[in-house]
Order: structure tokens, then C-alpha cells, then sequence
């Protein structure tokens, strides 16, 4: 398993992290996803440590916080192997305090995830989206607390706008407090809009990316092509959790099953691969309902997409650019293209 630095941080993390949304199964949306228990679980995470993969991502609005639990079950015993990421921010229920980024919500969020991860740290707490109503200061204040205390090592953010990080990163560099390392972002082969400003941004600072639903909700697998939807016992198939342009991706699909059957690989792994090759990527993401899955996945690492290769998947996945970015693309004088990014 290829290792990489997490943004400007001294932290290394795997090139695959493990997703944990498929545990618990709480509520329709999460069902959809998966139902894994503590014994399936445990040994997926078996699998994913054998593999060197011991970054496992999690968050307190996985099933109402089950899938937490479920992790920390399945890791007793082999804290100190791995790294844990969670999140805060997304509303728990109901209450008007048990939502956002304030210091009272956070404090409270984190000190409840510890309890049901059973862990004295996390290693790295995400942002899991913007709190416009809660000043930036007042957020970054208490994430410095928190680490401070032991409670977290390393923060992040996911989600964010450009100027939503931006100025993050300046209210901490003023004042002298830790920064986000990390920005959990959405970023497929059908939704390349992290390119745009988030990836320049994420080059220009130092934030690495770890990328999230990285075959765009299932779209990537293979199971959708022309006249063909997705199964309706297929987590697609009952739920939509990202949007695309359909001829889009039926383009992508043709070309993945080209590379696919030429290198003897799944259009899965040729999908992952190309996002391994892209700048800025520290991690990304991958969840699994059950082993085959699972070792599927495992499989998009320890070789490499070929330039001829990557640049048919970046032709038939390319869309034309919203405003202001078709126009600084016009003038590559004045603003790096991918390739100097890298």
C-alpha cells in the first residue's frame, strides 16, 4: 500500500482509506447503504490491515452515530495500528444547539464520539460541512482547544467553498492556530469540479485531499451503461447521492471498459487508479458492503494508469467550465494547467 504525506502535515496516511458509512444501516438512507454489524466489520478491517490500509473514515451522522460504535468495537484491541477520522457539524437531531460548528457543538460532538469510538483521540476531526451562522474564529478556536488537550491531533474540513477554506486557513495562520490539514472532498471521474479552484487552492496551501464517493455514489461500477439503469437492489438504484450528465458518463463507462478489459482490470480499480494519479490526492475513500467488494478495491493500488490511458479518461470526461474559470483557462500564462500542479 503506497503511503502518502496528508497535505503540509507530518502525518502519512494510506493511499485508501476505508469508509465506514456502510456500518449501522440506521434509517432508509443509511440502509441503502449497507448494514454491516461488529462481525463483519472486524473482518473487514482485518482484511484492510493485512492489505496496509489502516486509515479508516467515520462520521457521527453515519446512523445516528452506530457507525461509530461498530468501528470502535471492530478496532478493539488495535488502536494503536490505526488512524481514525471523524466528523462533526451535519444536525443530530433535533435541538438548536446540536447542529453546526459552535465551540458548545463541537466540545459535545467530539467528547460523544470519543465515547462511541471508546478512544482517548481521533486522529484527524473533519468539519463535515461550512457553518455559515457560527464566525470561522469562533470554530477554529475550539478545534485549537481540542487539540490542545490531547482530545484531537490533526483537523479538516470537508465540503468547504474555495473562500469557505481560504479564509479558515488565514483566521488560523493570524492568530496562530492549527490549520486544516485535509479537505474531504467530492471527486470522480463524472464530477471534476474539485479541479476548478478547491485542487489550485489545496496545491497553492498545502491541504490534502481526501476524496469522498470517489465512484460517484456507484455510477462508476459498470452498472449503469446506455439503456441500462442501475439495479434496483443496488444502493444507486434506491438512492441519488450525486449528479452527473448522463451521456457523460456513459462515455466514461465505455472508455473505463476499454482500459479495463486491455489491463486486465475492473472498471472499479481503473477508476480509482486515474484518481490516484491526479494532484494534490492524498487519500481516497473507499467503502465495501463485503469482502469481494472490499478486495476489489484493494486491487486499484501498486500500479499505474499510463499517460495514453489517463488522457482518454480526462477526454471523454471532460465538461465545458462555468464562469470565471473557462476564462482563466483561456490565458494559461497566468494560471497553471493540472499537469504544473503537479
Amino acid at each position: 500500500m503506497e503511503i502518502r504525506r496528508l497535505g503540509h502535515s507530518g502525518l502519512m496516511v494510506p493511499v485508501l482509506s476505508f469508509g465506514t458509512a456502510t456500518f449501522g444501516g440506521a434509517g432508509d438512507f443509511f440502509k441503502a447503504w449497507g448494514q454491516t454489524d461488529v462481525q463483519e466489520a472486524t473482518r473487514l478491517i482485518d482484511i484492510c490491515l493485512e492489505s496496509g490500509l489502516n486509515f479508516f473514515d467515520t462520521a457521527n451522522g453515519y446512523s445516528a452515530g452506530q457507525s461509530e460504535e461498530i468501528l470502535g468495537q471492530a478496532l478493539r484491541g488495535k488502536r494503536n495500528q490505526v488512524l481514525i477520522a471523524t466528523k462533526a457539524t451535519i444536525p443530530q437531531g433535533g435541538g438548536a444547539n446540536n447542529c453546526g460548528s459552535s465551540r458548545f457543538h463541537l466540545i459535545e460532538s467530539c467528547e460523544a464520539s470519543l465515547k462511541r469510538l471508546n478512544v482517548d483521540h481521533i486522529d484527524l476531526f473533519y468539519m463535515h460541512a461550512f457553518d455559515s451562522f457560527t464566525p470561522v474564529e469562533e470554530t477554529l478556536s475550539a478545534l485549537n482547544s481540542l487539540v490542545q488537550s490531547g482530545k484531537i491531533r490533526y483537523i479538516a474540513c470537508s465540503n468547504f467553498s474555495g473562500w469557505h477554506l481560504m479564509k479558515s486557513l488565514s483566521v488560523s495562520e493570524k492568530y496562530g492556530w492549527d490549520k486544516y490539514i485535509a479537505h474531504q472532498v467530492y471527486y470522480s471521474l463524472v464530477g471534476r469540479e474539485y479541479e476548478w479552484e478547491l485542487m489550485p487552492l489545496a496545491a497553492d496551501q498545502g491541504v490534502g485531499a481526501v476524496v469522498w464517493s470517489p465512484l460517484a455514489g456507484g455510477a462508476l461500477t459498470g452498472k449503469i451503461r446506455r439503456n441500462q439503469k442501475a439495479p434496483k437492489t443496488s444502493r444507486l438504484g434506491q438512492i441519488e447521492f450525486v449528479s452527473y450528465e448522463d451521456e457523460v458518463l456513459y462515455k466514461v463507462v465505455d472508455v473505463l471498459t476499454e482500459i479495463a478489459a486491455e489491463r486486465s482490470k475492473s472498471i472499479p480499480q481503473i477508476a480509482l487508479n486515474w484518481l490516484l494519479s491526479r494532484p494534490t490526492i492524498s487519500s481516497i475513500v473507499v467503502g465495501a458492503r463485503n469482502e469481494e467488494q472490499l478486495k476489489q478495491n484493494l486491487g486499484a493500488v501498486g500500479w499505474s494508469l499510463t499517460g495514453e490511458e489517463i488522457k482518454r479518461l480526462d477526454d471523454a470526461s471532460s465538461v465545458r467550465l462555468t464562469y470565471p474559470y473557462w476564462h482563466q483557462r483561456g490565458f494559461p500564462q497566468l494560471s497553471p494547467s493540472l499537469d504544473q500542479l503537479r
